[in-house]
């Protein structure tokens, strides 16, 4: 009997393959975006969780308010992590992380950059399962100048990672490092990915505000973290207030595993993802399959009118409810498996430029190829059942007088549902169309926004050789000698990177000294620094190289801190800073304009720019070069790079890439929207399509008389696309809120953005109008053009 079901099944499905194939290939676009998504989504929520003792690790992150300020910090200073241990006794272990640990590694004579290499404490892989291949985990960071490698850099630096247990290696200065152990390389799926890790000193401390690592607490098993939570105000009051003052201050333990999808703070060690994005992608992936069965479900009752008299037929002859119940659910369930088989197919496909999309490396087998095939068993079953529900449920119980005249009753409830499908899958896709042009303009506003100086033809060399730091005047005299630099600077760090690091500083506020810290940045700049960025200095004056008196006792602010410490005239102003347990006091000289040193979620935070204390902080260059020139720039650059620090490994960095990157994870989640906009957009059109095409066939006999009575060409055009048209103006009035309400929630994460405005939303009604009239005017049209005699002769 199935096999004879089954026949007839295909031979249906064949005599209507336009409609056969429209049901195909949307259910096989929305099994096969579903899938993709599937797996992005299974990778955000795997972050971290490869690590044995996950559940018990946790980061400590803080809070504070002051004055109208605030700090919210992914960093702590050194001493966090050992007055934790001491104090709290539910805490195993603690480690830090430093990220200062990059630079150029050599081996004889192979040299290697690598900036991604961290310092930690030596119980690094006690609190974090790190895999290693060669070399012993316990004892790997415990003594001084120990550095354990991936495999890669294994590779790169050794060829064969077997090799270099043993061995040492160069830093700058010929700062030996000894290699004990060589690891698997970090997972992606992690939010703390390096390629070498060093040893941190022994004793390694600093100021309790100079908040530059990282701290990670790994609890005893048992521990209670809220309850460990709930007595850091103490900690608070004995060991950070009397540096802070105060302040409203709170500590916040962060689950290891929740850092990638719930912390956006600042000064993150990378960029992490977001569980809003994460839902907002389950559900497009969700909508998308869904927009798919709404195409069937609308196919197959429009069609119904057409199948009534086959149902009416076979009941003429024998058959019962039940028979036709299996027949339409296998014909139903062949064209699910086809379109299963297909949409594996087009995933597999897919996946190359989805993970291109993503900067992820998926697999469609990721979770195993029975588990996999088991899923997809699955959904076949039950997308088969509910898709043919309808045919199998409802047809198959006319009765066959009725069914024998093509008649089903009262179409009136058909027809309004059917018309509330298609307008939920237009309100679907016009918000997805808002929502991809709103990403598309804060992008595009981000990356062309004024930053506060000129970040175009910039960019910044990192000087590995402390000797070479020591020539700056005549590595800027030579680079200047060409006409290819316009302006050549010195400092402390790469801006653009969102890492720069603050401290605490003591403030002249109403003639006196404050009695606590306030946090602000801290850059160290020369005296051209001004010049070669295009930043304006709106009062004062500015730094100077050539007088002494002002590396020492100098400093810029900029805007946002003097309006901080409510300075109407900041000049002469005093600050006190801690430089290496000393307090040094330096006068304000100059206000400088307000420019990002970060990216655009954050907002601009007070900073103080002052002379570098010593030649070894002066390591980064700031190099401005001619437009239009940048090949024969780098050239000359990078011929003076090698002069001044022979056989040095020559990197550059643009500034606007540095910016660029910060956003790259913004901008693969708007290209990701763009393309499941465009299929969103593509299988409600083809559902439109196949509809438009069927009302057509419905209509021959009365497009001929109509034609006979002398209608034109345009007010039938006009008949058969005006109810459609309708369905998708009111999902335009229904989708601009959805998409107001969803778009203004994303822009919160940036600091600076664009203002949503009533075009953007009416733009994406038109387009989908436009989209639309396009889709049902072929149909249209090609009806309205038949030849009346034709027409008229149609059954």
């Amino acid at each position: 009997m199935f096999q004879s079901y089954l026949k007839i099944a295909w031979r249906n499905l064949w005599k209507n393959r336009v409609y056969s194939g429209i049901n195909v290939l949307g259910l096989a676009v929305g099994l096969a975006v579903c899938a993709l998504i599937t797996l992005y989504v299974a990778d955000e929520l795997s972050f971290d969780r490869h690590h044995e003792r996950s559940d018990r690790i946790y980061r400590v992150v803080h809070h504070a308010s002051w004055s109208g300020r605030d700090l919210n910090l992914a960093v702590t200073s050194a001493p966090y992590a050992p007055a934790l241990q001491q104090t709290f006794p539910e805490i195993e272990k603690t480690v830090r992380i430093l990220t200062e640990g990059g630079g150029v590694l050599q081996h004889g004579e192979t040299k290697v950059e690598s900036d991604d290499i961290v310092f930690a404490d030596a119980s690094l892989f006690q609190v974090f399962s790190h895999p290693f291949l060669y070399g012993d985990p316990a004892t790997a960071l415990a003594k001084p100048q120990s550095i354990v490698l991936t495999k890669s850099l294994a590779t790169r630096l050794f060829a064969d990672a077997g090799k270099a247990v043993g061995q040492t290696v160069l830093f700058e200065n010929n700062f030996p490092n000894l290699v004990t152990g060589v690891i698997e390389d970090v997972p992606q799926n992690s939010h703390l990915v390096f390629s070498g890790v060093r040893s941190l000193p022994t004793g390694f401390t600093d100021d309790w505000q100079n908040f530059s690592l990282y701290t990670y607490l790994l609890l005893k098993p048992g521990a209670d973290a809220p309850k460990l939570a709930a007595r850091f105000p103490a900690f608070f009051e004995r060991f950070i207030k009397p540096e802070m003052g105060d302040v409203n201050y709170r500590m916040e333990l962060q689950p290891l595993t929740a850092i990638h999808l719930h912390s956006n703070l600042d000064f993150e060690y990378g960029p992490n993802g977001n569980s809003q994005t994460v839902a907002i992608f389950s559900l497009i992936g969700a909508l998308i399959l869904l927009l798919a069965g709404i195409n069937y479900t609308n196919l197959a009752m429009a069609r119904s009118i057409i199948r009534v008299r086959e149902v009416g037929v076979r009941k003429a002859v024998g058959s019962a409810r039940r028979q036709l119940a299996e027949l339409f659910l296998t014909e139903t369930g062949l064209l699910v498996v086809l379109a299963t088989g297909l949409g594996v197919v087009l995933a597999e496909m897919s996946l190359p430029l989805f993970n291109e999309l993503t900067g992820k490396s998926l697999s469609i087998w990721r979770f195993g190829v029975g588990y996999s095939l088991l899923a997809l068993t699955g959904f076949a079953v039950v997308a088969g059942i509910l898709s043919g529900a309808y045919p199998a449920l409802f047809l198959s119980g006319a009765r066959p007088v009725i069914a024998l005249r093509g008649q089903l009753g009262s179409q009136a409830g058909k027809l309004v549902f059917r018309k509330a499908l298609v307008t939920f899958q237009f309100v679907i896709t016009v918000a997805l169309m808002a929502a991809s042009g709103i990403i598309y303009q804060q992008l595009r506003f981000t990356l062309t926004k004024n930053l506060g100086f000129n970040k175009d033809q910039v960019l910044t060399v990192h000087l590995n050789e402390e000797r070479t730091r020591t020539q700056i005047p005549a590595i800027k005299a030579h680079l200047l000698g060409s006409s290819l630099v316009e302006g050549v600077s010195v400092a402390s760090n790469s801006i653009g990177r969102n890492f720069l690091g603050g401290n605490g500083h003591y403030f002249e506020i109403g003639g006196k000294m404050s009695e606590s810290t306030r946090i602000a940045n801290d850059l160290q700049v020369d005296g051209d620094f001004l010049n070669t960025m295009d930043i304006r200095l709106l009062q004062g004056r500015n730094l100077s190289d050539k007088t002494p008196a002002d590396r020492q006792n100098a400093v810029l602010v900029n805007q946002t801190l003097a309006k901080a410490m409510g300075w109407t005239n900041p000049i002469g102003r005093r600050v006190r800073s801690f430089r290496q347990d000393t307090l040094i006091e330096r006068r304000v000289v100059g206000v400088v304009q307000d420019f990002h040193l970060n990216s655009l979620q954050h907002k601009i935070e007070p900073l103080l720019l002052q002379l570098p204390a010593s030649d070894n902080e002066q390591d980064n260059l700031y190099i401005r070069i001619r437009a239009g020139q940048a090949e024969a720039a780098l050239a000359v650059i990078e011929k003076t790079y090698h002069q001044f620090e022979p056989g040095g490994v020559f990197n550059y960095q643009f500034l606007n890439q540095n910016f660029a990157r910060q956003y790259s994870t913004e901008q693969k989640q708007g290209r990701l929207l763009q393309v499941l906009t465009a299929l969103a957009i593509f299988i409600a059109c083809l559902g439109l399509f196949g509809l438009a095409a069927f009302t057509a066939e419905q209509r021959t006999k009365e497009i001929g008389v109509r034609k006979v009575l002398g209608a034109s060409v345009t007010s039938i055009v006009v008949m058969l696309s005006k109810d459609f048209l309708t369905l998708v103006v009111i999902a335009v009035v229904i989708a601009c809120p959805i998409a107001w309400y969803g778009m203004t929630r994303w822009l919160q994460d940036f600091a600076y953005r664009i203002d949503l405005a009533w075009w953007m939303f009416a733009l994406a009604g038109v387009l989908a109008v436009v989209v639309a009239l396009l889709t049902v005017s072929f149909h249209a049209v090609k009806a309205a053009l038949m030849n009346p005699v034709k027409s008229l002769r149609a059954e």
